[in-house]
């Protein structure tokens, strides 16, 4: 399995590496799938940057928690991809690879600590026009072809 990266590395720019995990949570119908809507209207899957010694199933976890207050089941790996892009919000040039999941069961287990993202359980068409990052995009697409295969 390749490792796409999407974007073109300036070799002029000087990148901050921010790695992340994300998940594609679908819900009971698998129909829709769990995005989050940021302040500016961005949409994203739900999950962040990986803290320093944190696990792949630590950061979701943790990432879950914080911006939603909410747990699941981490399923199997969809694949990783990696971005360059320049972030508009933080005025920085970001090298962004990330690790994308599978998970189920989605459940609120606690009250959100942030309070400024917008929890959308989104139709799988409508995620993939409005997810901002091709990563993620790329994610959505894997688990499609994942789903598709199990219920041959």
């Amino acid at each position: 399995m390749t490792n796409p990266v999407f974007g073109t590395k300036d070799p002029k720019l000087q990148y901050e590496k921010r790695v992340g995990v994300y998940a594609v949570i679908p819900d009971a119908s698998g129909k829709r799938i769990l995005t989050l809507a940021a302040p500016n209207g961005a949409v994203f899957l739900p999950g962040g940057g990986v803290e320093a010694g944190e696990s792949d199933a630590q950061t979701l976890t943790r990432e879950l928690l914080e911006e939603f207050g909410v747990a699941v089941d981490i399923d199997e790996c969809l694949g990783k991809a990696a971005e360059y892009f320049y972030s508009h919000h933080r005025e920085t040039d970001y090298y962004h690879p990330a690790t994308f999941y599978a998970a189920h069961n989605l459940r609120v287990v606690a009250n959100p600590l942030e309070d400024f993202n917008v929890l959308m359980m989104m139709p799988v068409s409508v995620a993939l026009a409005q997810l901002k990052r091709p990563t993620h995009r790329y994610a959505v697409g894997e688990w499609l072809k994942m789903r598709d295969q199990a219920n041959r």
